[in-house]
């Protein structure tokens, strides 16, 4: 006799692989894209406080670690922020392409090498936009490199989202 699944077993059980509702396609995306923001913000905070400065002292990540910030322009600061972003990018970005090709969608739509770079060339127009706001937000307003920061994710978030469902994987 078969025993009926529970509907929490039955939705945890949508986390193991690809086959999956699209509630849980959105969770398991934004797993993933927690798993890259991480990478992606210890990176670009390392080199901006070691490579392309970019945090002043009053900055709250600054603040929070105890880490001497530079005495650099806004113009300055915003354009290594966006260097900072760039080289976290491409680390950030293979992370999150390998999370999204084993867990969240599926591949197959695109040739491989079509995939990747359409997975890069999204990410990067949506990095792009993000960086542009960040700038914009640091260059223009001053505001602290981590809350201009976060805003680019969140832009980069959603752009990447749509794109890479609906243009890149199979859905």
């Amino acid at each position: 006799m078969e025993t009926a699944v529970s509907p929490v077993r039955a939705f945890l059980r949508q986390f193991r692989g690809r086959n999956h509702g699209h509630l849980v396609q959105f969770i398991k995306y934004a797993i993933a894209g927690g798993i890259a923001t991480v990478v992606h913000t210890t990176l670009f905070f390392l080199l901006a406080w070691k490579v392309f400065p970019a945090l002043t002292a009053a900055d709250p990540i600054a603040r929070l670690f105890n880490i001497p910030g530079s005495e650099i322009s806004d113009a300055v600061r915003a354009w290594h922020a966006g260097l900072d972003n760039g080289v976290a990018f491409l680390f950030s970005n293979f992370v999150v392409y390998v999370i999204n090709v084993a867990w969240v969608f599926e591949p197959g739509r695109h040739s491989r090498l079509k995939e990747i770079g359409l997975f890069y060339g999204v990410a990067a127009i949506s990095v792009f936009i993000g960086i542009g706001l960040q700038s914009f937000l640091i260059g223009r307003f001053g505001i602290p490199t981590t809350y201009a920061f976060g805003a680019m994710i969140l832009v980069c978030f959603l752009i990447n989202y749509a794109m890479r469902k609906f243009f890149i994987f199979k859905g």
